[in-house]
């Protein structure tokens, strides 16, 4: 067996949502040779989004990279790429989970953001949420994180300021490894 080729593109893709989008960008990917191995789906609004990381040989991906422009033109879509490495993973750093629930207001995000990076703990994933309140209405927003925290760092220390800074800001909030 082979070993599967070292080359990645970063696609991200932004347009109209309709039925077929992912069908269509992933027959080219397939089509040029490459394949997806990672990627994040979603609709914003009635805007279809997409970012996905595309694997294949250098000749492969520079097949799809020239396909792209007339995929755009054809799908209705805005699409960047870019070339990138594959990851490297960092042996010293422990993946936790924060999950984060409040009445809606503007800085949470922002918030969270400044916590983690003054602590250069790097924000891996990210998914946010707007919605209603159950019986009451009320608005409300909920974050889920994966974030990546060095080895060096105290957890329990951690996890201790961050419940203070989040009920400081009434947010109700859980930090904990990763399992799996």
């Amino acid at each position: 067996m082979s070993t599967p080729p070292n080359n990645f593109l970063v696609i991200s893709a932004l347009g109209k949502d309709r039925p077929g989008i992912v069908k269509a960008l992933s027959k080219k990917i397939l089509d040029e040779g490459c394949n997806i191995t990672d990627s994040r789906m979603t609709v914003l609004g009635g805007e279809f989004a997409v970012l996905l990381l595309a694997q294949g040989h250098w000749n492969t991906l520079a097949k799809l990279e020239n396909a792209l422009p007339d995929l755009q033109d054809e799908l209705g879509l805005t699409i960047i790429s870019k070339r990138t490495e594959g990851r490297t993973q960092s042996n010293n750093l422990l993946p936790y989970m924060v999950e984060v629930v409040s009445m809606d207001h503007p800085g949470i995000v922002n918030q969270l953001a400044e916590f983690f990076s003054e602590r250069n703990i790097n924000i891996e994933d990210m998914m946010t949420a707007s919605y209603s309140a159950a019986h009451t209405g009320t608005p409300m927003f909920s974050v889920h994180m994966s974030v990546g925290i060095p080895a060096d760092i105290h957890i329990a220390g951690l996890r201790e300021d961050f419940m203070d800074y989040c009920d400081a800001l009434n947010l109700d909030a859980v930090i904990e490894p990763i399992k799996g």
